[in-house]
């Protein structure tokens, strides 16, 4: 069987892994990292439902650049593969968040989970639905390497 591309190895660990780790950092740069359970639009978007509250929602209004991470943490030592992101991120627009939802919870759906509507991420409702747009995506080779991964 033929290698992978980095491409089917980027996409291969976002099907296979649930949880990202999202890296915030606050206007004054500390830094802050988050588990979110997430889903994603090709290798480009990255979606994830917050409470606008919580420190990394808050860290992102006011520094939006945002680094991602998607790795199987059960994998034996010397075998990790990973999926590195910088991206920046904000709240899905209004405009966007009909097509964001969908993406977002028909994941949800597809996992076993409930669906998520506009009315559980708008007005009143403590959460969310947030978006890291990709800059640079890149796994790493055999040698831990980094690999850029076209977004396409």
């Amino acid at each position: 069987m033929p290698a992978e591309t980095p491409s089917e190895t980027a996409r291969r660990l976002i099907e296979q892994n649930t949880y990202l780790t999202l890296a915030t950092a606050d206007a004054d740069g500390r830094p802050w990292a988050s588990p979110v359970w997430f889903a994603a639009r090709g290798l480009s978007e990255f979606y994830w439902v917050s409470r606008f509250v919580r420190r990394h929602s808050l860290n992102i209004e006011v520094r939006p650049e945002v680094a991602l991470v998607v790795f199987d943490s059960t994998a034996p030592v010397g075998r990790a593969e990973a999926l590195y992101v910088d991206a920046v991120a904000g709240q899905v627009d209004d405009a966007d968040l009909a097509a964001a939802l969908a993406v977002y919870s028909g994941r949800s759906v597809e996992r076993g989970l409930p669906p998520w509507d506009e009315a559980a991420v708008t007005g009143d409702a403590p959460h969310r639905l947030y978006v890291a747009r990709a800059t640079d995506v890149f796994v790493l080779d055999e040698t831990e390497g980094r690999v850029s991964v076209p977004m396409r």
